[in-house]
């Protein structure tokens, strides 16, 4: 079964008898009751109860809808559902500050909002009120001024299935948001199932999903990547899907130790946050046959943390660059010898996607090619190029040129065709490399949980080391920073310290102003 349409998934799946079996660690927000295990008859069925809510809310063919909860996998059934009525969904992660949420939510216009009553009254205490943003308002875990109970409308006839043309506008995702407010991403049917789902989903040899395989994901259900992930998951079959809604070690260890998993994929920051269990005697990765890692840079020791766990003969690690607007555009996999040798401090994001992306290198004030093995802006060429920002048009109009997108990343094509990441345009550093940088700390600094480097102008970068604790003795600190670039006194901080998106990411520009009261960069700003 290739994907196609998303509204009856779950349907087409059911019909076909996927013995898939869905474990999340806590039940789903929308089904507090049902504690799981879920099949796929279940899931298909919560589909479709889920689209006569939106129907008995008031959303129709072609209205936007949003979805704004807290994390977990029932956002992406939410969107499933708005789909099978013809609507838009858009999926917001409740990580966003609530000025941002109601920016977004401002330019969405929704018919309807799906919320919960902890997010309205979380923003109502910074002086805002997210209901208004929409028509109607839901709420899932109780009432809430300005909302509806989510009770009040259960047990609505299921509408039938509206079927949308192949270059409408299917779904609505952000952008991180790391360098500013978040832009609204819109990808139609043919950009995120046809160019991404349907390609991932090739029965590819070692990287493709079997039968037999134990998905195990720890996610940001908000990003559009989980429903591309969906779309895979639910065609390929596999044996048992786990779900994981936060990173805590303490918690995913039973689940995973249950129900050990084949493939593991996450953000980069989960696979931080669980590389304890790595160190654990009855480590649940001992199965594991193939990691994979998206939306951020991964860095080498978490890379050969969890190879090393796998108690498979030779299993691989499957890193991906991309962007919310284009999905991956390289790939790179590292087996435990690659990784070993991944100490150079040049970050290697692999060679673009065969047949489906083409990648260049341009001066980023004429747009002219540079030589390989020169930095440069890069561009991209794919068939999964979204559709428009929403509300936007203009701003994305300006990061195309004629048939390539400019990302708004530095670049480096080697004579092999690989790409090196040198940083974002915004974020980049008079001299060298930040992210190479980081990835140099982390190898020099085992007590780090992860080192961010901020590139402001006029002035050295300011190197920020998180750690379990908030603290670094000022040796160790001193040894890894020998014969790198200048850079100024470290800021050590606690992991809840660091402002994140809803991937993981730092927030750099706010956590730049937090430290220093300033958000100067180097960059120039134009592509973000």
């Amino acid at each position: 079964m290739r994907p196609h349409d998303m509204g009856v998934l779950f349907d087409e799946a059911a019909e076909r008898g996927h013995p898939t079996t869905a474990r999340p660690d806590r039940p789903f927000d929308i089904a507090p009751d049902r504690a799981g295990p879920h099949d796929v008859p279940a899931l298909a069925e919560l589909v479709r109860a889920a689209a006569g809510w939106w129907a008995a809310a008031g959303a129709r063919r072609g209205d936007r809808v949003a979805v704004l909860k807290d994390n977990h996998w029932d956002i992406d059934l939410l969107a499933c559902a708005a789909i099978r009525i013809g609507a838009i969904p858009a999926k917001l992660s409740a990580h966003l500050p609530a000025g941002s949420a109601a920016a977004l939510l401002a330019r969405l216009e929704p018919e309807v909002l799906l919320t919960t009553a902890g997010v309205l009254h979380r923003a109502r205490a910074e002086g805002v009120d997210l209901a208004s943003l929409a028509r109607t308002a839901i709420t899932i875990d109780g009432p809430a001024p300005g909302a509806v109970d989510l009770d009040e409308l259960r047990g609505h006839r299921t509408p039938g299935h509206r079927r949308r043309r192949d270059d409408d506008p299917l779904l609505i995702t952000h952008s991180s948001g790391t360098t500013g407010e978040p832009k609204l991403v819109v990808h139609s049917t043919r950009t995120i199932i046809g160019a991404l789902a349907r390609f991932e989903a090739l029965p590819v040899p070692i990287v493709g999903i079997r039968r037999d395989d134990v998905l195990a994901t720890a996610s940001a259900y908000a990003h559009g990547r989980t429903f591309c992930w969906t779309a895979v998951a639910l065609s390929a079959a596999p044996e048992e899907i786990v779900l994981l809604t936060e990173p805590d070690p303490d918690r995913a260890d039973p689940l995973l130790r249950a129900h050990r998993p084949t493939v593991v994929e996450g953000l980069p920051a989960a696979f931080v946050r669980l590389a304890p269990l790595t160190e654990r005697l009855a480590n649940p990765f001992r199965r594991t046959r193939l990691f994979i890692s998206t939306y951020d840079a991964v860095h080498p020791p978490t890379v050969r943390a969890y190879l090393a766990a796998s108690r498979r003969r030779f299993p691989l690690w499957l890193d991906g660059w991309g962007q919310t607007e284009t999905g991956p555009l390289t790939f790179r996999l590292h087996h435990r010898r690659s990784a070993a040798r991944g100490r150079s401090g040049a970050h290697r994001v692999g060679r673009a996607i065969p047949v489906k992306t083409r990648l260049r290198a341009v001066d980023p004030d004429a747009l002219r090619p540079v030589r390989r093995g020169r930095p440069g802006l890069v561009l991209a060429r794919t068939r999964a190029l979204c559709l428009d920002y929403l509300g936007e048009s203009e701003r994305f109009a300006s990061k195309r040129h004629g048939v390539w997108w400019n990302t708004g990343d530095i670049g480096i094509r080697r004579w092999d065709g690989s790409v090196e990441l040198v940083d974002r345009e915004v974020d980049r550093a008079p001299a060298g490399s930040c992210v190479a940088t980081e990835d140099v700390l982390e190898e020099r600094l085992p007590q780090a949980l992860e080192c961010v480097l901020l590139a402001r102008a006029e002035r050295p970068p300011l190197p920020v080391v998180i750690t379990p604790d908030g603290a670094l003795p000022e040796l160790a600190w001193r040894r890894a920073s020998r014969d790198l670039p200048a850079m100024s006194d470290p800021v050590v901080l606690r992991w809840d310290e660091v402002p994140r998106t809803g991937t993981g990411k730092v927030r750099r520009l706010e956590l730049l102003d937090g430290l220093t009261g300033e958000t100067d960069t180097c960059g120039s700003g134009r592509w973000t």
